[in-house]
């Protein structure tokens, strides 16, 4: 038998109601200071206090020297800038936490909806950046480029106009062939031309086709790693963090270099193989190293498309007009709930420090 038992505002306004009212506005103001671990890992930050389209400037890479006299001026004291327009807009993100939630329930179900509600606003940004970054269409965050996902075949010159790409993108096909008003995002670097930088892996393309065998869903080739942390290198970066699918890590765990046993120091649980090494993973989401890259593991990477990138330089550009706030509406119909929202966006804005290969 089951008796119910009435919330504490519904009992009575007693001291411990108001308490529970002070701890629930308490909780919704951690809630609008909590990080995501996507936006560190992926993003350098920006804010603003405007929203729509925002430019941000930032210097283009470079490496030049040269002997000056005196009197003259350095070429390196010129440096040449590089803009990109953001488009911040405001995001519903999930209920929250009703009004009559918190009349007729007990703190503990307020912090079980809060907690959820802040979840489903993680998985949501983790899947608009992971969507971003792999050049993944989505008509709802308007990411890929032209109404579709950016392919091998997709023009460099294709994806530098704002209105086809809103959200940026890697090297495209061709990367020092532009034309019209485009301006190119490929320089030179160290003992590589533009034109050398171009010809790597034959068109220069920081989206390619696996080698894997049949290219198939889930097929990862070490070949693939090879030619990705050329290009990423060449261009002045150092290639560090592998991204993978749930299928790919699959393909890793079949290959013996990957799970080679490892030798565990005395009392390093948390080392691969130790007692403590799965609650490390769990909380980090590092599976592994390969080839000096550490390998992420993610459930919104698709089968068929993995990266491989330079976390040292971020090469998203996250712009943010307001925090995850967690606020009140009233829909008309007499029932008055908070729901949660951010305002952000998006971009990469680093187009040398990223590489996804694509399978079938």
């Amino acid at each position: 038998m089951v008796t119910a038992k009435d919330g504490l505002m519904t009992s009575n306004l007693s001291s411990t109601a108001n308490r529970v009212l002070i701890d629930y506005k308490d909780a919704i103001n951690d809630y609008k200071v909590t990080d995501m671990p996507v936006i560190s890992l992926f993003a350098e930050r920006f804010t603003t206090d405007t929203g729509g389209d925002v430019d941000i400037t930032f210097a283009k890479p470079s490496m030049a020297l040269e002997q000056i006299e005196e009197g003259d001026t350095p070429n390196y004291q010129h440096t040449d800038l590089r803009s990109e327009r953001i488009s911040v807009k405001e995001w519903g993100l999930a209920v929250g936490v009703t009004r009559r939630m918190l009349e007729d329930s007990r703190f503990s179900e307020m912090e079980m909806a809060l907690n959820e509600a802040r979840r489903a606003v993680e998985r949501h940004v983790t899947k608009h950046f992971i969507y971003t970054v792999f050049g993944l269409y989505d008509a709802t965050y308007g990411t890929g480029v032209s109404g579709a996902s950016i392919l091998a075949t997709t023009d460099e010159d294709d994806l530098l106009p704002f209105a086809n790409a809103p959200h940026g993108s890697f090297y495209g096909k061709d990367p020092d062939t532009v034309t019209g008003t485009n301006v190119a995002r490929l320089y030179d670097y160290g003992e590589y031309s533009a034109a050398d930088l171009a010809n790597l892996n034959t068109t220069g393309a920081h989206y390619f086709v696996s080698a894997g065998a049949g290219a198939a869903s889930g097929d990862l080739a070490l070949a693939d790693l090879t030619t990705a942390m050329e290009l990423i290198n060449a261009k002045g970066g150092t290639a560090d963090t592998l991204m993978i699918s749930p299928s790919h890590y699959k393909t890793l765990l079949n290959l013996a270099d990957f799970t080679a046993p490892f030798t565990i120091a005395s009392g390093d649980d948390s080392a691969k193989g130790g007692l403590d090494y799965v609650n490390k993973t769990s909380a980090t989401g590092v599976v592994g190293q390969l080839y000096g890259l550490n390998v992420y593991m993610n459930h919104w990477i698709p089968q068929n498309r993995y990266g491989v990138f330079d976390m040292a330089t971020k090469p998203v550009g996250y712009v943010e007009r307001r925090g995850l706030t967690v606020e009140e509406a009233n829909p008309g119909f007499g029932i008055t709930g908070s729901y949660m929202t951010m305002r952000y966006g998006l971009k990469v804005i680093r187009p040398e420090s990223g590489v996804i290969v694509i399978g079938a």
